[in-house]
């Protein structure tokens, strides 16, 4: 099975909107981890949409973490969005959803 990862970005209402197409696994957790990081860098309201997240692994939870710490260290607020299934339960599992704010879709960003 390959790994594909894709990125798209866009805006909503105040936030920068971060989107990951693909899995993010030990395969592609660096790519998504760079990436991250130079979106975190030049924006200050950071929302990663999940939807289009096929699957994510503990490499992928641990880049999702650290970019969580880095907005914080950073003053910078980021959140989760779209997350379902298999995807949702991870983050549930891990407790991720118990340091970032995760919401159900893109319309309830505050």
């Amino acid at each position: 099975m390959s790994s594909k990862v894709e990125f798209q970005t866009s805006t909503h209402k105040d936030w920068q909107i971060f989107s990951i197409i693909g899995r993010v696994d030990t395969v592609t957790a660096a790519e998504v981890d760079k990436v991250g990081n130079e979106f975190l860098q030049s924006n200050n309201n950071i929302a990663l949409d999940m939807s289009a997240m096929d699957y994510i692994s503990s490499a992928g939870l641990r880049v999702l973490l650290r970019i969580a710490k880095k907005s914080k260290r950073d003053k910078k607020k980021f959140v989760l969005f779209g997350a379902s299934g298999m995807i949702k339960e991870v983050l549930e599992a891990s407790g991720m959803d118990m340091l970032v704010t995760i919401y159900e879709t893109q319309e309830d960003l505050p």
